[in-house]
């Protein structure tokens, strides 16, 4: 009889996960199945905070950025082909917020409507709006990742760099209303489509196609983390200054990974604006970015699922609380002391709890 380990274990676990994740839309109706692949969104979120913050040691409280830019690269090619911006007049589709702040005598046209506007001629295409969703959050860790490691910036420093970012990125994204929508954001969108198929949000094909996503990043993820790139990574974790001295480009270990945490989060932001239709500066607001911190810890931050299910849970609680009359001002006070009792009591999450079970269980089965 084979003796179970506690690989076997980690491996039937994540089986389970993923037979739950896909086996969803026998149980749950069109509504459920659309903000259930919003929560299963979240967790892909976790997945990136769980690989640059537990793995890498990298606390970015920034994380909304990436997402943030990831939906409105896809937003912008979407909005394009929603019958909004077909319909303003022009040889191009030209947004409606465009054609509210032009000026009396503007050209009605993509390219000269504003100072700005070409910027979006790109953006008629959608696969350039897949491109970008992943290309411009990995640009954008690129360059941070590349300045703060390089300068060996290590600790709240970074934190503190990150939360910058997010605010200045929210900032410029608000003021830009000829150009974002603003406030407002973009709003109207069309349904996302591959090959002449549409992706109603509403569907079980949205849905699995959310799922099944959340299941590759996961794997995917798990590989890099297993690799020698990963184990390289946990060691400058670690001990830096160590690692440096066994010969380890650590900056460049750091950035990578970094970039891959950035390009997850662009993805998830992506898959985001296909199920909600729409893409919005709260994305950037640090709210939104400490929230995704929250999740993780919950969930423990040093394990990759952990903090996959964690996000999902929490983000799940947190918007039926909300939705409470009696704690519709208070919930967020709630997920903050809920977030302080875990940091307490129990600083490596539910993950670090399922993992103790987990030896428990191997060892008692003879595995030393």
């Amino acid at each position: 009889m084979m003796k179970l380990t506690y690989s076997h274990l980690k491996i039937m676990v994540y089986a389970i996960f993923i037979a739950i994740i896909l086996s969803l839309p026998l149980f749950l109706d069109e509504f459920w199945l659309n903000r259930t692949a919003k929560y299963l969104i979240y967790g892909m979120l976790g997945v990136a905070i769980s690989l640059s913050w537990g793995y890498a040691g990298i606390l970015n409280l920034g994380q909304g950025l990436f997402f943030g830019a990831g939906a409105y690269m896809l937003g912008m090619s979407l909005k394009l082909a929603s019958p909004t911006s077909l319909e303003q007049g022009g040889q191009t589709p030209i947004p409606d917020f465009m054609m509210w702040n032009a000026e009396p005598n503007a050209v009605v046209d993509l390219c000269c409507i504003n100072h700005v506007s070409f910027l979006w001629m790109p953006f008629q295409s959608q696969s350039f709006g897949i491109f970008m969703a992943i290309a411009l959050p990995v640009l954008i860790a690129w360059l941070i990742g590349t300045i703060i490691f390089r300068k060996g910036i290590a600790g709240v420093f970074i934190s503190i760099i990150t939360l910058a970012m997010v605010l200045l990125a929210r900032l410029l994204v608000v003021d830009a209303q000829s150009f974002t929508g603003g406030f407002n954001g973009l709003t109207d969108l069309a349904w996302f489509k591959i090959n002449g198929y549409e992706f109603d949000p509403y569907t079980v094909s949205t849905y699995y196609l959310v799922a099944i996503s959340l299941v590759i990043v996961l794997l995917i993820t798990r590989v890099l983390i297993n690799s020698r790139a990963g184990l390289i990574l946990q060691a400058i974790r670690d001990d830096q200054n160590r690692a440096k001295y066994l010969g380890f480009d650590a900056a460049s270990y750091q950035t990578f990974f970094f970039c891959v945490s950035a390009a997850i989060s662009g993805f998830a932001g992506m898959l985001y604006v296909i199920t909600a239709e729409f893409a919005s500066p709260t994305f950037m607001d640090l709210s939104f970015s400490i929230a995704i911190v929250i999740w993780a810890a919950v969930g423990g931050r040093a394990s990759i699922l952990g903090a996959c299910i964690g996000a999902i849970s929490i983000s799940m609680l947190g918007a039926s609380v909300s939705e409470n009359e009696l704690f519709v001002e208070s919930w967020q006070a709630i997920l903050g002391l809920f977030f302080v009792l875990v940091v307490l009591y129990m600083p490596k999450g539910l993950a670090g709890i399922a993992h103790g079970i987990c030896r428990k269980l191997t060892v008692n089965r003879g595995e030393g």
